[in-house]
């Protein structure tokens, strides 16, 4: 299992995957849309930065790849936390819903592994590669024969909850 803090515990991918299978498909299938994504990390200060940046998930593991320098590098080998959403596409449909992804980002500096990466991905040279621990994985989307926005949130060591809210006044309802 991944690591574990006394204030969170993360997941690998592949240790989402396999206690959630059918919703990590969903939200790969998600990411696979488009190339670029927004990630959100944490300035010295504490106040947010939200850059671009491609993901990749592939052997097990959700990638984070970025060029040297970069201020989100320096933000995430400062403090770890990021969330990353899945871009959220051209128009204001979101037919395919809103993903996003929080944890906790590992540099990879293990020379083996960073050449693995490269010869599969052949990303712009230098680059920086952080693996992803995940802390929650959360995808919004409408019912459109309810009307109703269903919200599917997941977190290590708990069940995937489903939270459906309708547009009145009635309160959000979750579903077993």
């Amino acid at each position: 299992m991944g690591s574990q803090t006394p204030q969170t515990q993360t997941f690998r991918w592949k240790e989402f995957e396999a206690v959630e299978p059918l919703f990590a498909e969903v939200v790969r299938e998600r990411f696979l849309l488009y190339k670029h994504h927004v990630l959100a990390t944490l300035r010295a200060d504490g106040s947010p930065r939200v850059t671009g940046l491609e993901v990749e998930i592939r052997g097990g593991e959700l990638w984070l790849g970025m060029m040297p320098n970069s201020r989100k590098a320096y933000d995430l080998r400062r403090d770890p936390r990021f969330a990353v959403q899945a871009n959220p596409g051209p128009d204001a449909e979101m037919a395919d819903g809103d993903v996003r992804i929080s944890g906790r980002a590992v540099e990879v500096v293990d020379p083996g592994e960073l050449a693995r990466y490269a010869d599969e991905v052949h990303p712009p040279e230098p680059f920086l590669l952080f693996r992803a621990e995940l802390t929650e994985v959360v995808h919004t989307g409408l019912d459109k024969e309810t009307e109703e926005i269903v919200l599917r949130a997941w977190r290590p060591g708990s069940a995937l909850r489903t939270i459906r809210r309708g547009g009145g006044m009635e309160p959000p309802r979750e579903i077993a």
